[in-house]
């Protein structure tokens, strides 16, 4: 009866929003063919869901940890599969969860596979954006908009700047899951956040250096240098801030470019780098309304455009490289093999390399929804962002790990710096 079927989750049905969850049905009749789903919404109000099939096994459970998917978005075994293969209600719509203090609540629930397909037990996972005593502070001081976010404890902690993004407002969940994995984290927004301008023409590398600063200074913070997190078009303004700014001693690269796009790049009241730009007539259009823009961003080794490359050569500080194979925003890998021959032919060896064959442009901390299409903020309509859901899951997954392995191996603390006392 389904007043004995029951959904658990297992260690706890709260966690936090990188964290892996078992989840297990018992009470089901022996071999008993079910529905297994997941909902959501975002902070924009958009609904996301999800379903697969399972067989109980002969006690009658089902574990998500061992039991294979019969049908639906993923066949096999996926512990975490109806997280990740969650898909909005509307067309061309990304996950949105960029504030900290609203958790990501999860309903998953399983059905009769029968009849009308009763509900026989729900349970809530409520994944959190910010652990348990990490402070947030948001900042506003002299040109930097932002958020802080401070690890528990008297530390030293390493210290990490994320240009996750740069328009549009402020996006503050892996900044503050970073916070939550032993990181002091400032988060910042260049435009369109606050009392910022809603759009700009230029970029000053100089904002980036008083962030850098404003960082540094945090009484927690024990690394010497700090570390930048980037993606997309943040990507080359991290490549300009390790190759022209101190202090900068690990940075890590997302599907960017080696060139610098879309803006004049400007320091000390001085264009230093003009804009890569960009030949929309080469967009494709595909059958969904969404456009393929790989091809639409110019050659940055043509010969016109070599001022746009950034002399990453200059930099003192580590790189990790990431790209996505079948990212359909730009030519990831084809940028990163260009970075790692310029390093290898000026004698560098300050970098290290992944590359994920089927997963897309936007890589971000695991067990969020697959995005395969959404606006794109600089082209103005749909485009797809390339890559195959469970492959793009499990890159998720290992990449998570690696970012955090890399800024601990070179953002080393100094145990005896003095904590401030609180």
């Amino acid at each position: 009866m389904a007043s004995q079927v029951r959904l658990r989750l297992l260690p706890s049905a709260r966690c936090l929003f990188d964290e892996p969850v078992q989840v297990k049905v018992t009470g089901l009749r022996s071999r008993q063919v079910v529905t297994m789903k997941a909902r959501s919404t975002d902070e924009k109000g958009v609904e996301f869901s999800s379903s697969a099939t399972y067989r109980a096994d002969g006690s009658g459970e089902v574990d998500l940890e061992r039991d294979p998917s019969l049908s639906g978005p993923y066949n096999g075994v996926e512990p975490m599969g109806l997280l990740w293969s969650m898909r909005p209600g509307t067309l061309h719509k990304r996950f949105q969860k960029t504030k900290s203090l609203n958790p990501h609540v999860v309903k998953f629930s399983v059905h009769e596979v029968e009849g009308e397909g009763r509900m026989l037990a729900e349970a809530t996972n409520e994944r959190l954006l910010i652990g348990d005593d990490v402070t947030r502070l948001p900042i506003k001081e002299g040109n930097i908009r932002g958020a802080l976010f401070t690890p528990p404890g008297r530390g030293p902690f390493p210290a990490v700047l994320d240009l996750y993004t740069l328009g549009g407002g402020l996006s503050e969940k892996r900044a503050s899951l970073l916070a939550s994995r032993g990181f002091v984290v400032l988060t910042v927004a260049l435009y369109g956040h606050d009392d910022m301008p809603k759009n700009i023409k230029v970029v000053h590398l100089d904002y980036f250096e008083e962030a850098i600063q404003l960082l540094k200074k945090q009484d927690k913070v024990g690394s010497k240098g700090v570390g930048i997190i980037s993606l997309s078009k943040s990507g080359d303004l991290a490549l300009s801030a390790a190759s022209y700014l101190q202090g900068v001693d690990a940075t890590v690269w997302i599907n960017g470019c080696s060139a610098n796009t879309a803006f004049p790049l400007y320091y000390k009241e001085r264009q230093i780098h003009p804009p890569l730009l960009f030949d929309i007539s080469k967009m494709v259009i595909t059958e969904s309304g969404a456009g393929m823009c790989k091809h639409v961003t110019n050659n940055p080794l043509a010969e016109e455009n070599r001022d746009t490359l950034i002399p990453i050569e200059k930099a003192k500080g580590h790189f990790l490289f990431v790209a996505s194979e079948d990212d359909l925003n730009w030519d990831s890998k084809a940028y990163v093999e260009d970075m790692v021959e310029r390093l290898k032919r000026h004698g560098k060896e300050n970098f290290e390399s992944v590359c994920y064959p089927e997963a897309g442009h936007y890589l971000e901390p695991p067990y969020g929804p697959y995005c395969p299409s959404s606006l794109h903020g600089m082209a103005g309509i749909p485009v797809m962002w390339g890559g195959e859901p469970r492959s793009h899951a499990a890159a998720e997954v290992h990449l998570w790990q690696k970012i955090q392995e890399f800024f601990r191996s070179h953002l080393s603390c100094e145990a005896t710096r003095p904590t401030a006392n609180l």
